[in-house]
């Protein structure tokens, strides 16, 4: 990780947590989940490419506005994405000794989003509330592994973030979301330079304190 990433991330952290901390309705939570993620390639003939499971961790941050429902819900993840790459498909890789390649990308993913919770259902919210969120997601790439040499990865990738799920009991969120690139995350060196985005399904459970 760069010095440049790593004050930008400290600065999210910072501004996030001093607004929450003086906010009405808020807390904080512990997140952990699974996702399941496919580099997707622009260029469909390049190789074959399956999807793979990751896994997601870290802090969330949630401001709800009072009587209406909506609020801002803010995030600081560790997320490992992973795909397959059947790069052996095209000789041009397989000359270099590739072949089915696991690719592991680590980020740490700064999620913004737009909350709104429906909670005018006569008490009945206290025990279930449906929630739905949408918003940007920056990805900080600190780490990936090796593909012989032959991809380039790009630092920062912003994506957009779509979720529903349901708060249990106030105090416990499950949801599912769908994150795609919204700018590329990587680049071959050959052929091109033929450019993929991530496409991402996750599954999170959220514990609020």
């Amino acid at each position: 990780m760069t010095r440049k990433t790593a004050l930008l991330i400290a600065a999210v952290i910072v501004i996030f947590s001093s607004i929450t901390a003086q906010a009405q309705n808020s807390r904080w939570g512990v997140v952990v989940g699974g996702n399941y993620n496919k580099i997707h390639f622009k260029q469909q003939d390049i190789f074959a490419v399956d999807k793979g499971f990751g896994a997601t961790a870290g802090l969330m941050g949630e401001i709800m506005l009072p009587g209406v429902g909506f609020g801002f819900e803010g995030q600081f993840l560790y997320t490992l994405r992973s795909s397959k790459l059947h790069m052996g498909d095209r000789r041009v890789w397989e000359s270099l000794g590739l072949g089915d390649e696991r690719l592991l990308l680590h980020y740490i993913d700064v999620p913004i989003s737009l909350k709104f919770k429906y909670r005018n259902m006569n008490g009945f919210e206290n025990t279930l509330a449906p929630l739905i969120y949408a918003g940007p997601v920056f990805s900080f790439l600190v780490g990936h592994s090796k593909v012989g040499d032959q991809i380039r990865y790009d630092r920062l990738n912003i994506g957009l973030r779509i979720g529903i799920g349901a708060e249990l009991f106030s105090r416990v969120q499950i949801s599912a979301n769908y994150t795609f690139s919204m700018g590329e995350a990587l680049r071959t060196k050959l052929l091109d330079e033929h450019s993929a985005k991530n496409r991402c399904w996750t599954v999170s459970a959220i514990y609020l304190f």
